[in-house]
């Protein structure tokens, strides 16, 4: 076996190791970020669908009374 050619194939493997934790990372990264987005937009359309409620509920009581 020869020893001096083992550098090489350790580095490959050390830089498959770290591309194999930049994704790792970066699909972390891409879920917290997917999550955040859509709670936030949840947020809006809970908000729109109160404030359209609100309105009804006045256009209604206008109707009525």
């Amino acid at each position: 076996m020869c020893l001096w050619h083992a550098g090489p194939m350790r580095e490959a493997a050390s830089d498959l190791g770290m591309k194999a934790l930049a994704l790792a990372v970066l699909l972390v990264a891409a879920w917290i970020l997917f999550k955040f987005v859509l709670g936030f937009l949840t947020a809006v359309a809970w908000i729109a669908l109160v404030i359209g409620a609100g309105i009804a509920v006045i256009w209604a009581l206008g109707k009525l009374l």
